[in-house]
């Protein structure tokens, strides 16, 4: 079966959990709002960090809001190259064993032991959408996307929540190799 979904490109990111964004930014410091992303209630923020270990450094990486319960920072597979950080393919509450780094911002850094990973693709939907199209929560399927570079992508895990709006999250990198980009549409095939 194949079906249509809209598509969301994510570059590198930082979701900070309220303890690290105070000890970065101060007890009082709210987050400033610049665009909505694709996810109800969530945006990305003016304010940016810089990752570095153990010498090199990434600069301008953007905050996402909400704050989570535990600090996640979600890098580009070439970044492990620039930072010198070996992290797994995962998706975000799937955090154990992976690296640490430091984030600095406002001339303030905490040092997180680990919880730097690449973003597994992934496509959120509603239950609702999942009956629609067949398929259930962590069900690995495949998308097409891109229309003169198309591209079929492997194991995407679908992730089904009541709070989810319909969309496929890839990377920029993966977007790139696909010549896509946000609002892009791609096909869902799962058989």
């Amino acid at each position: 079966m194949t079906d249509i979904i809209p598509l969301w490109v994510s570059n590198r990111h930082v979701h900070l959990s309220k303890t690290d964004a105070e000890a970065l930014f101060g007890e009082w410091f709210e987050l400033t709002p610049i665009k909505d992303l694709s996810q109800p209630g969530q945006f990305a923020a003016a304010e940016c960090v810089i990752l570095k270990w153990p010498k090199w450094q990434i600069e301008k990486v953007r905050i996402l809001w909400p704050y989570r319960p535990q600090t996640q920072v979600e890098i580009l597979m070439a970044d492990q190259f620039k930072l010198w950080v070996m992290a797994p393919i995962r998706l975000s509450w799937d955090l154990e064993w992976t690296p640490g780094l430091e984030i600095i911002a406002w001339e303030k850094s905490i040092t997180i032991p680990q919880w730097v990973m690449i973003a597994k693709r992934h496509i959120h939907m509603l239950p609702e959408d999942a009956e629609k199209y067949g398929v259930k929560d962590h069900q690995i399927v495949k998308i097409k996307c891109g229309w003169e570079r198309w591209l079929i992508f492997d194991e995407v895990v679908v992730r089904v929540t009541t709070t989810s709006k319909l969309d496929t999250h890839i990377d920029t990198e993966e977007a790139n190799a696909a010549w896509v980009s946000n609002w892009s549409i791609i096909e869902l095939i799962t058989d």
